[in-house]
């Protein structure tokens, strides 16, 4: 690809450099699929069913105390999971079935039952309080996880027809491939550092997904907008002007949602911690991906469609 020569609003040749970060993005897309289907994703009880008991403490509490208590019950795989200042905890466990819908809901009582009753009776000193408790059976977890694979790809499927109708044919596929990108990578990041997948996190991820498509949108919108001013110039020049002349909007939209995401990281718990996370993973790939993907595959569009134009 030929060097696009600088101009005022050319500071930056960022389609020079797009098959070189083209080749970087599919490693990672690769990386994150092949970690995925190894390694799995660990789903939170939304998605694989179980009971969910949040606890606090107005003392704080050894984990590993509050761990053998209940596995001292022998409900079977018990977690524990903690968070803040270890005086809030969350208690998770599959829970055992019965030969009947009933009694599977008797014995799930009796669990849940066992469990208050421990916690109150062996940490009374630390005067517990249960805050809730979230009951998922195992069919609705499957739904819930099926309807949210559903959810991505028709909204990824809508977003490739909106842009089609919008634009043209050759700016959707880079817009979709920009979005799985995002979505992949932070997903697999997320995963990594051994965080659960549950509905809020899937919540954050078609969250982002609307955020990177913003902004593949507004440097799409310019390149429409100065494609026949410069048309003489190549397309790829086009394309590399308007990604200078959004640079600094990309960069100022994306710096103060990362750095809102952060604080809430920094100071927030639970899931919200782990939204905001995910967030701020997701702001950094798709700011990325709108530069050195999104765009770029559009230039390629542009050069197939050109090549079958010619033949």
């Amino acid at each position: 690809m030929n060097k696009i020569k600088n101009d005022s609003f050319g500071r930056f040749d960022f389609v020079g450099k797009a098959w070189l970060f083209g080749g970087i993005s599919l490693v990672l897309v690769v990386a994150s699929l092949i970690y995925l289907g190894v390694h799995g994703i660990t789903y939170g009880i939304d998605f694989k069913g179980g009971t969910e008991i949040q606890v606090k403490f107005e003392k704080p509490v050894v984990i590993d105390d509050l761990r053998k208590s209940v596995d001292d019950l022998k409900l079977g795989e018990v977690g524990v999971q903690s968070f803040g200042e270890g005086s809030e905890f969350i208690v998770r466990f599959q829970g055992r079935q019965g030969a009947t819908d009933k009694e599977t809901n008797e014995i799930l009582n009796s669990d849940i039952g066992k469990i208050r009753e421990t916690i109150t009776t062996s940490f009374a000193a630390s005067n517990p309080e249960i805050r809730r408790v979230d009951t998922v059976g195992p069919q609705v977890g499957a739904e819930l996880k099926r309807n949210g694979v559903l959810a991505v790809f028709y909204c990824l499927l809508v977003i490739l027809i909106y842009v089609a109708l919008r634009f043209d044919y050759k700016f959707a596929p880079g817009a979709v491939m920009c979005l799985f990108h995002d979505a992949v990578i932070t997903l697999a990041v997320f995963v990594a550092v051994g965080k659960e997948v549950n509905v809020s996190i899937l919540a954050a991820i078609m969250t982002l997904i609307g955020f990177s498509l913003n902004d593949t949108i507004v440097v799409f919108d310019r390149i429409r907008e100065i494609a026949g001013s410069y048309a003489h110039k190549g397309f790829g020049f086009v394309i590399n002007r308007s990604i200078n002349e959004m640079l600094v909007r990309t960069i100022i939209t994306s710096g103060t949602t990362f750095v809102s995401a952060l604080c809430l990281y920094i100071f927030a718990d639970g899931t919200v911690e782990d939204i905001a996370f995910s967030i701020c993973i997701g702001i950094f790939f798709g700011t990325y991906s709108s530069i050195y993907v999104a765009a770029p595959l559009v230039l390629l569009m542009e050069k197939l469609s050109l090549k079958k134009v010619k033949a």
